[in-house]
């Protein structure tokens, strides 16, 4: 099979003609092209300027045989854009509210010892002996929220990823499948 009917199969895969057609009119091709060949007649008088361009010749032929599927509709197109801004929106502010609670660390948990808790007794005699101290004494500070604050910045930076993920794959250009 000459380079020029190769050059026009791999076009149209590349627009989606189905590949029983594409084999069929490849078929065609190669028979006019060897025919001519036989009678003398040069690829470039049979196809004129087309024969230097196999890709728009595969192209003009196939819309000529109408066999180039549709692509799809732009009110379908347009809903998916808009579903994907939302998503990528709310995973990009649940993860910088997120970042900004664990900043923050509020709100705040104290722990609290008070001095008046009954009768001293004391510990048994390996332990050493501590008075209790008196008043209000701060045991420990920490956020409460803390955990909670992690796992939703882990949830939205996974999301933002994600959606990421879905724009890059959003503007590469997929050949359009072929009709049934």
């Amino acid at each position: 099979m000459s380079e020029f009917v190769e050059q026009c199969q791999a076009e149209w895969r590349r627009l989606g003609v189905a590949d029983p057609l594409a084999e069929e009119m490849a078929a065609d091709l190669a028979s006019d092209l060897r025919d001519a060949e036989a009678e003398g007649v040069s690829a470039e008088e049979l196809l004129g300027s087309s024969a230097f361009d196999p890709r728009a010749f595969a192209a003009s032929w196939a819309d000529e045989r109408g066999i180039i599927p549709v692509p799809p509709s732009r009110g379908k197109a347009r809903r998916r854009p808009f579903v994907l801004v939302a998503f990528t929106a709310l995973a990009a502010i649940t993860a910088i509210v997120a970042g900004l609670l664990l900043l923050t660390g509020e709100p705040k948990v104290s722990l609290v010892a008070t001095g008046t808790r009954g009768p001293y007794i004391p510990s048994p005699p390996r332990a050493p002996l501590v008075p209790p101290a008196a008043g209000p004494h701060v045991v420990q500070r920490a956020s409460a929220a803390a955990p909670v604050e992690w796992i939703l910045l882990v949830l939205a930076v996974v999301a933002v990823g994600f959606a990421a993920w879905l724009w890059t794959g959003w503007g590469r250009s997929r050949p359009p499948a072929a009709p049934a």
